[in-house]
């Protein structure tokens, strides 16, 4: 398949920037974002009324016609290995994934390979039709690498486009369980003193800071109230564990999508996640408030108790809604056996 060409006339009232205008006028169906409009002009593979332009400024006026060039898709630098995944749901578009704990979603320095990308490289093969000129799956979010759960990844460049749309705007569902030290409940008077927790109906706390890198430690994530990014997290109570209360089940759902956000936000309100070894640490636990064997599980727990449960979206090509849910893993769904033993 050879290069796809495409010409657009600028409507009116463009903004005067062609890379904008272009943004605006191009065909939906083209599937083109404005990032990938600005490597193309700077590829030179634009250009404005018959010449070639490289300043994504270039000024655009009502008329111009704007040609341009969209080479087929290269192959990814990255190499594609023969990693078994939990596909949930595939079409052509798009690729709906149960991550398991312990594997990271993106090749990066410290991992350059054994990724979720990597393996999908390796199960999509040619069925990937390019994600900003690449054959590459796009990723639109990620989960940590010891967080288990659902992940949707673009197939094609109009999903991808559609997907991180729908981020952006914050529409897409998103729900996780995760297990944390104490319970979350409105009638304890300590949170009522914990800066940006406040509580909704029905029990919901709600969590509302910015977050930015951490002063000291640029691995970690840390609460803000002035810069950083702001980010909103709520939880409920779905169950409670130990007499008195020792742990809690909570859902959690995301506002917003900031690194490490569940996680930063729980430690901040005092109920950090059991086995969190960057934002939590072992608590010294009641004596008899459960059984011992609970007690070995929860010291024992060798990742962040966080699962992505359920992923909700319109699916950017055809326009319907889905919505997807994945049970508790092993590891989780043992602890939780282990957590609801009678004490002794």
């Amino acid at each position: 398949m050879g290069n796809t060409r495409l010409s657009v006339r600028i409507s009116a009232d463009p903004a005067p920037r062609l890379d904008k205008a272009l943004s605006r006028d191009v065909p939906v169906e083209a599937s083109l974002s404005r990032t990938r409009l600005a490597r193309l002009i700077a590829a030179g593979d634009v250009t404005l009324n018959g010449v070639v332009t490289t300043d994504p400024k270039a000024k655009v006026v009502e008329g111009d016609i704007i040609d341009i060039t969209v080479p087929v898709a290269e192959d990814s630098h990255i190499g594609p290995e023969d990693i078994p995944l939990d596909v949930v749901f595939e079409d052509d578009d798009l690729i709906v994934i149960n991550k398991p704990a312990g594997m990271v979603v993106h090749p990066a320095p410290g991992t350059p390979s054994g990724t979720l990308v990597n393996a999908l490289l390796h199960h999509c093969g040619d069925d990937l039709s390019g994600v900003g000129g690449e054959k590459r799956p796009g990723i639109v979010h990620r989960i940590d690498k010891e967080t288990s759960g659902l992940l949707v990844v673009a197939k094609s460049d109009r999903a991808h486009h559609g997907l991180a749309k729908q981020f952006e705007k914050h529409t897409v569902e998103r729900y996780y369980l995760a297990v944390v030290y104490g319970t979350p409940d409105a009638n304890d008077p300590r949170l009522r003193g914990v800066r940006g927790v406040s509580f909704e109906s029905g029990n919901i706390m709600r969590i509302t800071t910015q977050l930015a890198r951490h002063k000291h430690d640029r691995q970690k994530q840390a609460v803000f109230f002035t810069g950083g990014r702001h980010a909103v997290t709520r939880a409920r109570i779905v169950e409670t564990f130990g007499a008195p209360v020792v742990a809690t089940l909570v859902e959690c759902w995301l506002e917003t999508g900031r690194t490490h956000q569940i996680r930063v936000h729980m430690a901040h309100a005092g109920h950090s996640l059991i086995g969190d070894p960057t934002y939590g640490s072992k608590r010294k636990l009641p004596k008899g408030a459960l059984a011992q064997t609970a007690v070995d599980a929860i010291s024992s727990f060798a990742r962040q108790a966080l699962h992505a449960a359920v992923l909700g979206f319109e699916h950017p090509v055809s326009g319907e809604m889905m919505r997807f849910e994945a049970a508790l893993p092993q590891d989780m769904a043992q602890l939780m056996d282990e957590l609801r033993l009678p004490a002794k």
